[in-house]
């Protein structure tokens, strides 16, 4: 049923299709077609989950910064869009991958989060900011992002009462730890660790799965160094592109906490130790 809607789609016949690894959440196939033609299938998943997904990486696709895969179709069920073909890493990678993603982060809105919420892995992600939110970056990551998860965890019975004594502190001091933010709300890939990036043919990066908003940029760099982060020289290019504000070495920690809150609600128990070093970092 599927081949047959996407043959419909595409305006050709599809010839063979074949499973990929990398995914936990969606399945993903190579999709060949009869004139030579080659496209990614994305299927299973959160029905709803890939139009959220199609939307992000049109997001992007307009700030023309850095490469995406093309959209061609995406329904509450699948995602169709253009086949990446990977390459080697070249010398230069991490240095265009970082002033690519530095030009990203310049393009900025009016306001925090988004038209619409979308998801973090299988989490849903708040996007849609309260008036109050929309210029307040403190008062929107609290909100929409720590006390979301925070919540999430403690219906799922992961929250100690360790825990919830050491969020209660961040709570009360979220105000000095972020402080107030001088920069204009950024694109945000949202969720960019080591597998959603592609090194394509040719040297040029291309940016997977994004959990797309606009926010504080240190919020995104955070979020690359949960896994161990990318070579320092990525770093180094990047700030040389755009220069981080004073103090981003104390924030990371309680960006890099929405991560790891997430991961606890998707993962469970293992996660939770980290998470609470995580706050007490800020006690």
């Amino acid at each position: 049923m599927l081949k047959r809607r996407l043959e419909e789609i595409l305006g050709k016949s599809i010839i063979n299709t074949s499973g990929l690894g990398g995914g936990c959440i969606a399945n993903a196939q190579k999709v060949e077609t009869a004139d030579g033609g080659c496209y990614l299938l994305k299927s299973g998943g959160l029905y709803g989950m890939f139009p959220k997904e199609a939307n992000g990486l049109k997001e992007i696709a307009k700030s023309r910064t850095i490469a995406v895969p093309d959209v061609i179709a995406a329904d509450d069920d699948f995602l169709l869009l253009s086949y990446i073909q990977s390459g080697p890493i070249s010398p230069d990678f991490f240095r265009d991958f970082a002033f690519s993603y530095a030009q990203m982060h310049r393009y900025t809105n009016g306001q925090y989060g988004f038209y619409e919420n979308n998801y973090i892995g299988e989490t849903k992600q708040l996007n849609i900011p309260s008036d109050k939110e929309a210029n307040d970056w403190t008062r929107f990551f609290f909100n929409k992002r720590l006390l979301y998860q925070f919540k999430l965890a403690e219906s799922n019975d992961y929250v100690k009462q360790e825990m919830r004594q050491a969020f209660s502190k961040i709570e009360d001091n979220i105000d000095l730890i972020i402080g107030t933010s001088k920069e204009a709300p950024s694109l945000l890939h949202g969720d960019l660790w080591g597998g959603n990036y592609i090194a394509a043919q040719g040297g040029k990066v291309v940016l997977i799965d994004p959990a797309v908003y606009y926010g504080h940029r240190e919020a995104d760099l955070a979020m690359t160094k949960v896994f161990g982060g990318f070579p320092p020289a990525f770093y180094q290019y990047y700030n040389e592109a755009f220069p981080l504000l004073d103090g981003w070495e104390y924030r990371e920690n309680i960006y890099r906490l929405y991560h790891i809150l997430n991961h606890l609600n998707l993962f469970g128990s293992s996660y939770y130790s980290e998470a609470l070093q995580l706050m007490r970092f800020y006690d």
